[in-house]
């Protein structure tokens, strides 16, 4: 399939790397089809982007909050990942998404609404997470900086 997109122009989606997300996404419930596609030209292994199929103006950038929270092992009802299958620990890929504004400084990633994907059925969710433990706008430009100084 090719799809012109807002961000990456027109690219090829291969059938087997759609993600279908059976309840939509918080706050774009239509939009159920995606793909994970990853930004060559910035060279960054840590962001990608989740690229709607349906919007081509609709492009979320997301990475593996393992990143930047080492210990992130946020708990979900398992009814609310019924709708993804079941899910194996090897299958299994949480990644959440990224805020960049114009001052990348103030960079953050929302920890409290991870996308759960069952990487075998290619189905997969965003939840809430309940509690306090983790935030919404967690900042990251810090984190990055530190780690990309490590490498």
């Amino acid at each position: 399939m090719r799809i012109l997109t807002k961000v990456f122009g027109e690219i090829e989606i291969d059938d087997e790397k759609i993600i279908h997300f059976p309840k939509g996404i918080i706050g774009f419930p239509d939009l159920t089809e995606f793909t994970l596609v990853h930004d060559e030209e910035k060279g960054t292994d840590s962001i990608h982007w989740l690229q709607s199929l349906q919007e081509p103006a609709f492009a979320m950038p997301v990475m593996d909050p393992l990143i930047v929270c080492p210990d992130y092992n946020p708990e979900a009802d398992d009814e609310l990942l019924d709708a993804i299958g079941e899910i194996k620990p090897d299958e299994l890929l949480v990644l959440v998404t990224v805020t960049v504004p114009s001052d990348l400084t103030k960079m953050t990633v929302n920890l409290k609404g991870p996308i759960v994907i069952n990487a075998a059925e290619k189905k997969a969710i965003q939840i809430i997470v309940e509690g306090d433990e983790y935030k919404v706008k967690f900042p990251i430009y810090d984190i990055l900086n530190q780690k990309k100084a490590g490498e």
